[in-house]
């Protein structure tokens, strides 16, 4: 008997403009994966949204923003089902349907929350049971995969739990998810431009779209010392490789490291790293930049798309759902 070809599943929530660290960390691991055999479910996570964003308008832009960056960075939407969360209404039923047998426990122990509340965001019921509302995403479509970054594998593992509390009272309904890491683990974390991990609540964040004079200035704050270009250094102590890490070969990378190591006459100084920076962010962002900006000139049109990938995934949502429903005696 042939093996089922796996389902792959991920959300992204619409947040902000994504960075530098969301492109290495999610979005070219997404967009990879649909070389592999299955189906493909990424979705907008506008509803996990409303735990932070607070204005309609901002909330509308951000999806729309997520979407053309998603789009112009390779996701296509004839090879993936890519949609709003919300327009999957089922996924809140069936969040419901497993709180009733998950315990208090298992949400009090999420990592996020304790960090979002540790970071000042005020402790929302909203956000606490965000686990809950995460795994409905995951179980809505019999997902399989799961493409997380390290810092979600403990969601997916509360999901697993969900589904087998849920199956274990009311018969084999869900299937469970597991959590698939990026292949390089040095990509899933990239720093920020102060030296902490990349993230928009820390106001160190470098946008993938970013350019001209912004580009420049961004990067400029990037911390160096005031050692001469001549004075030899150990690149690894120099935060500037670990963005050039990114987006340079490992050939060219290796000999930027080694004339810096070797110093003397004719050593590369820091402007002279960041000015190539600048260049290889360029080169590898640009025609998805372009290609950005055409796509958010037609916002009637990213909705449609939306909404058509929403059709194909809610087919699916509704079968789980109704399954789930029938099981517990709700049918």
């Amino acid at each position: 008997m042939s093996t089922p070809a796996p389902t792959f599943l991920s959300g992204i929530q619409p947040s902000g403009r994504p960075h530098l660290g969301n492109y290495f960390g999610a979005i070219r691991q997404h967009v990879d994966s649909l070389e592999e055999p299955g189906e493909h479910l990424f979705f907008i996570a506008d509803y996990h949204a409303l735990t932070t964003v607070k204005d309609a308008d901002t909330l509308r832009n951000n999806v729309r923003d997520l979407a053309a960056t998603y789009f112009a960075l390779g996701m296509d939407p004839e090879r993936a089902m890519f949609f709003r969360q919300s327009d999957v209404p089922e996924v809140t039923e069936i969040a419901w349907l497993l709180a009733t047998v998950t315990g208090m426990g298992l949400l009090e122990r999420a990592h996020s929350y304790k960090d979002k509340v540790a970071n000042g965001i005020k402790p929302s019921v909203g956000l606490f049971t965000y686990p809950i509302l995460m795994a409905a995403d995951i179980l809505a479509y019999d997902s399989t995969i799961v493409p997380v970054g390290k810092d979600q594998v403990q969601h997916v593992e509360m999901t697993q739990d969900m589904a087998t509390h849920f199956n274990s009272r009311h018969g084999e309904v869900f299937t469970r998810p597991e959590a698939r890491l990026p292949e390089r683990s040095d990509m899933a974390k990239v720093p920020g431009l102060d030296g902490q991990k990349m993230s928009k609540s820390y106001g160190n964040d470098l946008w993938v779209f970013e350019e001209g004079k912004a580009l420049k200035k961004a990067i400029g704050r990037i911390p160096t010392d005031s050692r001469e270009p001549s004075e030899p250094k150990d690149p690894s102590e120099i935060q500037l490789f670990d963005f050039l890490a990114l987006l340079l070969e490992d050939q060219e990378l290796q000999e930027w490291k080694d004339r810096v190591e070797a110093g003397g006459e004719g050593a590369p100084g820091y402007g002279h790293l960041k000015v190539r920076l600048a260049e290889a962010f360029d080169d590898h962002f640009g025609p998805a930049r372009a290609r950005y900006k055409e796509l958010m000139a037609d916002p009637a049109e990213l909705d449609r798309v939306l909404l058509r990938g929403a059709e194909k995934a809610r087919e699916r949502a509704v079968a789980v759902r109704d399954r789930a429903l029938q099981a517990c005696g709700l049918r």
